[in-house]
Parts: structure tokens; sequence; C-alpha cells
């Protein structure tokens, strides 16, 4: 692994590699993670499961993958990025092949709840955020955008061809594709990723020496350590209370319900997935043009900007005459927006606790992003099986939304270029 990473091209640097197969790790994951959406449905006729049935164990997942956030940039700090990463991959497939032949709720919480969870739990947003910090010195923003969009071109990618092999109720199908696309990145994982820049002969891009390793310790501990750290401070908390919001209205509600909700309007779900992966394209546009932004201003105001106008169109949505124009239109202003808060995030934490705790304390956040998740998602499935509806969820998650938008901006501003112990940061 470590020749083929030495025999590439010198001019340009194998940061961009690194960062091309995380990208196509975390897409993976997203279309792992976006399966239980497509399977709704089916499931639902298969066996006569109820959404609010089958969200207990998508609330479960997504609690996972914002629980085990912290640990897993612990893990990756302790065992490495390569190792943690190959583990967890194998113990989705594991659970994803396992969950072909469920015929009980229980195993589908513990297929599709637990073990999924746990797997995806150590492939979230925390591997791109200690990829970032490990292998960039210059250009992390753009390089946290172009990972961020990982999750906007998985579902791209996967949803319409999952939710054309499952509209006729072949979902163990879907499965087998999913399991597959998994078994491909335990390959290209073990073939093509580095530890550090430093086996290879390299330093981070835009800088010559790579900066001093931590020491090593248990992962519990430094998790625990570095919370410890961030939770006196006030920014740390409006950081954390806005994420859990973003959670709430992307992963909880529009990325578990919108293809359910366009079923209920009339809108077939190969129609619904194709929307949500319309969405994919315009939020790849959206999350890599925040990370470039998010290099050269304020990135309080970027937030303020992006909660303001997700709020907007999941007010619109609902009262939308779910045709193509309308939903056309949604596509394209709530896909803009939808990843786009990741890049400036990371850029202010990063500004604020330093390189070093950036991974743990984003996997820290990740924690709120995640209840907020699992929350909405189970509440949004509790409501369309008792009012046959999801204009409350929907109306909720717009509010809060709108009030997110006013909290980032009391968070402190940092002087660009210095970072929480007042040395200077390259952006």
């Amino acid at each position: 692994m470590i020749s083929v990473a030495r025999a590439f091209p010198a001019r340009l640097h194998y940061a961009w590699v690194v960062i091309g197969i995380t990208f196509l790790t975390l897409l993976v994951n997203a279309g792992v993670r976006a399966t239980p959406s497509v399977l709704i449905v089916p499931l639902e006729h298969a066996f006569g499961w109820s959404a609010a049935t089958i969200a207990v164990a998508i609330s479960i997942n997504l609690l996972l993958f914002g629980a085990l956030g912290p640990i897993a940039a612990a893990m990756m700090q302790r065992f490495g990025i390569r190792r943690t990463v190959l583990a967890a991959l194998a113990l989705v497939a594991v659970a994803v092949l396992s969950s072909s032949a469920m015929a009980a709720p229980w195993q589908m919480v513990l297929t599709w709840g637990l073990l999924v969870g746990t797997g995806c739990g150590f492939l979230g947003s925390v591997l791109g955020a200690t990829v970032v910090t490990r292998w960039f010195t210059a250009r992390r923003g753009l390089a946290m955008g172009l990972v961020t969009a990982s999750t906007a071109a998985g579902q791209l990618l996967f949803l319409p061809l999952l939710a054309s092999v499952a509209e006729g109720g072949a979902w163990r199908a879907v499965i087998w594709i999913v399991a597959g696309a998994i078994g491909v990145m335990l390959v290209a994982v073990a073939l093509f990723l580095p530890e550090r820049p430093a086996d290879i002969g390299l330093g981070p891009l835009g800088s010559l020496t790579e900066p001093p390793r931590a020491p090593a310790a248990n992962p519990l501990v430094v998790a625990a350590s570095v919370f410890g750290r961030c939770v006196t401070s006030r920014d740390y908390w409006l950081l954390s209370s806005s994420f859990l919001i973003c959670g709430a209205s992307a992963n909880g509600l529009v990325g578990t319900h919108l293809i359910p909700f366009c079923f209920d309007n009339g809108i077939p779900e190969v129609r619904a997935a194709g929307l949500l992966a319309a969405m994919g394209t315009f939020s790849i546009i959206g999350t890599t043009l925040s990370g470039w932004l998010s290099d050269r201003y304020d990135c309080r105001v970027l937030l303020m900007i992006y909660f303001g106008l997700r709020g907007l169109s999941l007010f619109y949505l609902p009262y939308s005459d779910f045709d193509f124009y309308t939903l056309s239109i949604f596509a394209a202003f709530y896909g803009l927006d939808w990843l786009a808060t990741a890049p400036p995030m990371m850029r202010i934490i990063t500004d604020k606790f330093g390189k070093a705790d950036a991974p743990v304390v984003f996997g820290w956040l990740m924690v709120g992003h995640q209840i907020g998740a699992g929350s909405i998602a189970f509440l949004a499935g509790l409501l369309r099986s008792d009012f046959g509806s999801y204009v409350a969820p929907f109306m909720i998650s717009g509010l809060l939304c709108l009030c997110a938008a006013a909290m980032v901006l009391w968070i402190a501003r940092t002087p660009r270029g210095l970072g929480a112990t007042g040395a200077e940061s390259p952006a």
C-alpha cells in the first residue's frame, strides 16, 4: 500500500488521493444510512410493520451514528484511521448481509439499528474531520467541503438505484447491492489509504512537516478529557445546540421521511428517490462552495444564512403542490443548503479548540446532531402513524432552524488565522 502511494505523481499532493478515498468511503456510508428510508414502504408491505415500528431502528441508527463520534475520533488517534475504518466497514458488511434474513421487528432493530448504527458511527463525519486535520494545513475548508459532499453524492448514486430495485418488493436485492459496495471499499481502503503523510515521506498539504503526534491514550479517556475542556465554553454549547437542530432538520426529517412524505402525496417511490438524488446534486455544489467560502468569510454569518434558508424551505414544502415545478424548487433550494453547515462548523471548531482536539470536538457535536436526528426521525414516524400527516414535524423543524440562525450569531468571533491558543493557524 505504501509503495502504491509513493508511486503517485509528485506534482499532485497525495492528500487529494486520501480525500478521494475518504469521499468514496463516506459516499458508501451515506448509501448504507439512506437504505432504511428506501425500505420503509417495502417492509410495510412485506411484513405489515408500521412506519413508527421501522422508525425505531432508524432512530437507534441515527443516535449511535452521533453518540460514537467522539470515541471514533479518539480511536483513530489511538489505533489509526486505516485500522478503524477497515474494522467498521467489516462490521457494517456483516450486519447488512445478516439483515437479508430478518423477519421480525427486533431483527430490524438489531441489524439496521444497533450493528449498522455502530459501524456507520465509526465512519461518520469525524472520519472526514480527522483526515482533513491530519493531511491538510492549507485548503482545510475546501477539503472539508469535498468530504462532506460525499453524503449528497451517496444519495445521488444510491437512492434512485435502490428505490427502483425496491419498488417491486425486492428489498433483499437492495441489501445485496449495498453489501457489494461495502466490499469494494474494504479493498480500496486497504490498498490506498496511508495512515499519515509521514508514512509516504510527505508533510500535510501546505506544510513541510507534520505536527507532533498526540501521545497514545485510552480512547474513552481522550474523548472524556476533550469534553471536559469544552463543557465550560458557551461557544461549545451554542455550536452543539445549532448542530442538534441541523441533524433534526436534515438526517432525521428530510433524509429519513421525504420519500414516504412524497408517497403520501401521490409521488411514486422511484420519483421521490429521484428528488433526493436531485437534492444531492445541488448539495454537492452547495457544500463544496461552502467549504471555499468558509476559508474566506465569517463562518457565523454563513451559518446564519444557511439555517435561515433551510427553515424557509421546510415551511414551503408541506404547502406546495407536489408537482414537478414545486418539488424542483424545493430540491434546488434545500439541496444547496443541506450539508453546507459542516465546513464553517469545522472551521470554527478548529479555530477555537485547536487542530489536535478538533476531530474529537466535532465528534461531540455529532452527538447532539444525531440526538436531534433520531428524535425527529421517531417523532415524524409517530405523527404520520397517528395523524396521517408530516406537516407538523416540518413546521417544528422549520421553526427550530430559524432559532439556530439567530443562535449562531452569539458565538464569539475568533480573529481569522488564530486558533484556540492564539497561535497562527493557516487557513
